[in-house]
C-alpha cells in the first residue's frame, strides 16, 4: 500500500450529550491535525472488534492511506459500546448517527466533511441519516440497502411474511447477546455483559406488531420522500442479493445526484464480493469522495446514471464462482420500454393471445425448496438452484426457443387475473432461463400476499371464487437469453421456506388469456469495462484454529408427508493476529412442513457464539422458534451465557401475535 502513512487508533471513546460512551475504531492518516482530512464515517451493531473486522481492514486503511480518515462505531450496546440497542435504524440510532457526524466534523483533524458508508445495516442508516440533513454530512455510499423497508426488506415483501425475518430476529438475538471485549473495556465488560443480556430486546416481537405497512416501517423508508436526500448518493447492490432493486429505485427517486452500479453479487462489499467479476469499490470509492468531501474536480457528476453487469446465460450449479455477463452503461435512467409476452392458444409464452382457459393452480406446500435463501452470503447454495424440482410443482408456460439473445433489464411486471377459494392466499411468480439442456436458472422472482394486491397499508381479503385482478412487480434482473434457450414463467402458491404460507392452502384459478409479462428491454446502452480490483484477495488473513463448514440439506419424510429444511453454518474458529482475541459462531436452523398443511408450518434457529483468549472463555447460546395457528403466530426465545463452564445468565421470551391478513 502506498500514499499518506497512517495510524490505526484501535478504540476511540466517544461521549454522547446523554452520557453514553460508543467505541470508535479510527484509522487517521498522519499530520491531519496539521493537514486536516475528510472523514468517512460507519455505524454498526456488528461488532467492530471482531465481527466486522476482516471487512475493515480491507478498506479503511486504504481509505487512510488516500488522506481519508476512517471511523468505524459500534452502536450502542453493540461491541465496546456502552448501553442497550433499541431496535432496527430507531430515532435514537439517527439521532446517535447525527450527533456522531458533528464530534467527527469538530475534531481538529477534520476538514469538517464527512461521508456515511455502508453495507445493509450501514447502508440502510447512511441513507436514512441523510435525510436528516446534517450539515456535515456531504455524500454518501449505501451497498444492499432498501429505500422501502417494509416490501423490500427481510422481514415482509409485497405482504408476503419472510422467513428470513425468524432468521434474521435470531441472528441479532446472538450478536447482541455477546460481550465487549475486557482488553478494551476493563474490567467493566461483566457489568456491560450482563446489562445486555437483562435488557436486549427480541426483535421479533416488534415487528410482528406490524404487520402492515404502518408508520413503523414508514420511518427510515427515505422512499416516502425522495427529495429528504439532497447530497450525492452511489447506491450499490448484486444481483445474486435480496436487495437488488435499490439502486434502480434509488436513481427513479433521487435522480441526478445519484448514481448506481449493479453487478452479480452476493451480500458482499463489490471488491471481494462472489460471483466474480468484481469492481474496483476502493478506486470508486475514494473517486467519489475526493470529489464531494475534498471538492476534487474529477467528473464524478459526469458519471453514468446507472452501471449494471447484464448475465448471459449463467448455468445453474452448486457454486456459481464466475458468472458470464458483460458490463453496460446508461447516461441517465428512463423506466425501459417493454417486451410484452402473453399465452397463446397453444398454451407457449409469447406474442399470440387467447389463453388455454382457466387453469387450476395449488403448489405442493415444500415447493420453493430450490430457492436458496433471500439473504445471501456466499455464492453456493444460498443462491437458487436448477428450478426444474420448483417448476414440477407450479403452473408454467414457456416461450418457442429464441433465435435471437434477448437483453433485459429493470422490473418485469406481471398481470393477470384469477379466482381464490379462500380469502388468504399467496402468489409467487419466477422468470426461468431454459437452458438447451434443460437446466433452468432463476432469473428473478416475486411474491405477493394477495390480499395487499392493491395496499400493504389497508389489505383486504380476497372473496372466494370472484374474479380478481393482480398486477406485480418482481425483482430488478439483468439478463441475457441466449439464442437455443427458452424463457420460462412460473407460478406457484407456495415458495417454501422463503415465503411463509397463509392458513388456507388455496386453490387459484387462473384465466390464462389474462396473462399479460412485461419484460424490460436494456434498450440504448454502452458496453463499458470495469476497473477489477488491484488485490484479488483483499481480507486479512487471520489465524484459523478451526475450519469452517458449511451444509444445507432437504429432507422429505415420506410416512408423514413431512419436509425438513435444514441449514449448518459454523465460521470455524479464527484468531486475529493483533488482538489475540478468537471467535466462532455455530448457526443451526431448522424448517419444517406438512403438506395440505399450512398450519403444521414451523422454523427454529439456534446459535452458539465463543469467545477465546489466554484462558478466557465466554459463550452465548441462544435459540428461537416459531410456529403458528389459523388466527396467531406463536414465537419463543432464549438466551443462556456462559463465563468458562459456568452458566450464570438465563432468559426466555414467549409471545403470542394474532396473524393480520397473512
Amino acid at each position: 500500500m502506498t500514499g499518506r502513512s497512517f495510524t490505526t487508533i484501535e478504540n476511540q471513546w466517544i461521549t454522547l450529550r446523554d452520557g453514553t460512551r460508543l467505541a470508535a475504531r479510527i484509522w487517521m492518516p498522519d499530520n491531519a491535525e496539521a493537514d486536516p482530512v475528510p472523514a468517512v464515517f460507519e455505524f454498526l451493531p456488528y461488532r467492530k472488534r471482531d465481527g466486522t473486522s476482516p471487512r475493515d481492514e480491507s478498506t479503511y486503511p486504504v481509505f487512510a492511506a488516500a488522506g481519508i480518515a476512517g471511523v468505524r462505531v459500534d452502536i450502542r450496546g453493540s461491541g465496546e459500546s456502552d448501553g442497550v440497542i433499541d431496535g432496527e435504524y430507531t430515532p435514537l440510532e439517527l439521532a446517535n448517527a447525527v450527533e456522531l457526524i458533528e464530534w467527527i466534523a469538530a475534531q481538529p483533524w477534520s476538514n469538517g466533511s464527512v461521508g456515511m458508508m455502508g453495507i445493509s445495516w450501514g447502508g440502510f442508516n447512511c441513507l436514512q441519516v441523510a435525510a436528516l440533513r446534517p450539515k456535515a454530512l456531504k455524500a454518501v455510499i449505501s451497498i444492499a440497502s432498501t429505500v422501502d423497508r417494509y416490501n423490500d426488506d427481510i422481514h415482509y415483501k409485497n405482504g408476503t411474511h419472510l422467513s428470513a425475518q425468524l432468521s434474521w430476529a435470531a441472528t441479532m438475538l446472538a450478536y447482541q447477546s455477546r460481550a465487549p471485549d475486557p482488553e478494551l473495556t476493563g474490567n467493566r465488560w461483566r457489568d456491560m455483559w450482563q446489562e445486555r443480556l437483562e435488557k436486549e430486546p427480541f426483535f421479533m416481537e416488534e415487528w410482528l406488531q406490524h404487520q402492515r405497512r404502518d408508520d413503523f416501517w414508514k420511518h427510515g423508508s427515505i422512499g416516502e420522500n425522495f427529495d429528504d436526500v439532497e447530497i450525492p448518493s452511489l447506491v450499490i447492490a448484486g444481483w445474486a442479493d435480496g436487495y437488488r432493486n435499490t439502486p434502480i429505485k434509488a436513481i427513479e427517486g433521487m435522480g441526478p445526484k445519484s448514481k448506481a452500479i449493479i453487478g452479480p453479487w452476493v451480500h458482499k462489499y463489490p471488491h471481494f464480493a462472489w460471483p466474480k467479476p468484481r469492481a474496483d469499490f476502493h478506486g470508486e470509492a475514494i473517486r467519489w469522495w475526493n470529489r464531494w468531501l475534498r471538492g476534487e474536480e474529477n467528473g464524478v457528476e459526469d458519471l453514468p446514471q446507472l452501471r449494471a453487469y447484464i448475465m448471459d446465460a449463467v448455468k445453474p450449479a452448486i457454486r456459481r464462482d464466475f458468472d458470464p455477463g458483460f458490463w453496460i452503461a446508461k447516461d441517465s435512467w428512463s423506466k425501459p420500454e417493454a417486451d410484452v409476452f402473453a399465452i397463446g392458444a397453444d398454451g407457449a409464452l409469447g406474442k399470440g393471445r387467447g389463453g388455454v382457459g382457466e387453469v387450476l393452480l395449488r403448489s405442493p406446500l415444500d415447493t420453493g425448496t430450490a430457492s436458496g435463501e433471500w439473504f445471501t452470503l456466499k455464492p453456493d447454495v444460498e443462491l437458487a438452484i436448477d428450478q426444474r424440482g420448483d417448476d414440477a410443482g407450479s403452473l408454467v408456460f414457456e416461450t418457442a426457443t429464441l433465435t435471437e439473445a434477448q437483453d433485459y433489464l429493470g422490473m418485469p411486471r406481471l398481470k393477470l387475473s384469477l379466482k381464490s377459494d379462500a380469502p388468504l392466499a399467496n402468489l409467487c411468480a419466477r422468470i426461468v432461463d431454459v437452458h438447451p439442456d434443460g437446466s433452468s436458472l432463476r432469473v428473478a422472482f416475486g411474491v405477493l400476499n394477495l390480499a395487499h394486491r392493491t395496499s400493504s397499508e389497508h389489505p383486504e381479503a380476497l372473496t372466494p371464487g370472484a374474479a380478481t385482478e393482480i398486477e406485480m412487480d418482481l425483482d430488478a434482473m439483468g439478463y441475457r437469453f441466449a439464442p437455443g434457450h427458452r424463457i420460462r414463467l412460473s407460478l406457484s402458491t407456495s415458495y417454501w421456506p422463503i415465503m411463509l404460507p397463509p392458513p388456507h392452502d388455496a386453490t387459484l384459478a387462473i384465466d390464462t388469456g389474462s396473462i399479460e409479462l412485461a419484460m424490460p428491454k436494456l434498450g440504448a446502452a454502452e458496453r463499458i469495462e470495469m476497473k477489477e480490483p488491484d488485490n484479488p484477495n483483499p481480507l486479512p488473513d487471520y489465524l484459523e484454529q478451526l475450519p469452517a463448514a458449511s451444509r444445507r440439506s432437504v429432507t422429505r419424510e415420506l410416512s408423514i408427508g413431512t419436509t425438513y429444511y435444514r441449514i449448518h453454518e459454523d465460521t470455524g474458529r479464527h484468531e486475529h493476529p493483533d488482538t489475540g482475541l478468537a471467535t466462532r459462531q455455530v448457526r443451526e436452523e431448522e424448517w419444517s412442513i406438512k403438506d395440505g398443511d399450512p398450519l403444521s408450518m414451523s422454523g427454529e434457529a439456534s446459535w452458539v457464539c465463543d469467545m477465546f483468549r489466554d484462558g478466557w472463555h465466554i459463550r452465548t447460546v441462544s435459540s428461537t422458534k416459531m410456529t403458528c395457528t389459523a388466527e396467531n403466530w406463536v414465537i419463543s426465545a432464549e438466551v443462556k451465557a456462559f463465563d468458562g463452564e459456568e452458566q450464570f445468565f438465563e432468559k426466555m421470551f414467549e409471545k403470542v401475535v394474532p396473524r393480520d391478513m397473512m
